[in-house]
């Protein structure tokens, strides 16, 4: 069923963008939602991401850093709490 399905969907969207491609171009003469761009604005996109990257490089490595502190904590409190045989039940 679902091959079916897809035979029919597959040229359908094809045909969905190939009807719908050209009103993408004739938008706002060409220019996208920002507007028109010249080299200030270029630039200034280039030092946003080069400030980014950094930054979002350093939160997910503290992040990761905090998360892998909690694993072994809770690692650790397992493993202390299996240490010791009178709590382990049984007989």
């Amino acid at each position: 069923m679902p091959d079916r399905l897809l035979r029919k969907l597959i040229p359908l969207a094809l045909l969905l963008m190939l009807v719908l491609a050209p009103g993408a171009y004739a938008y706002n003469d060409g220019r996208g939602f920002y507007g028109a761009t010249d080299d200030k604005v270029v630039t200034d996109a280039g030092f946003i991401l080069i400030v980014f990257f950094p930054v979002f490089v350093f939160t997910m490595s503290k992040l990761q850093k905090r998360l892998d502190r909690r694993k072994d904590a809770r690692k650790a409190a397992h493993k202390a709490q299996l240490g010791d045989v009178r709590w382990r039940g049984g007989w």
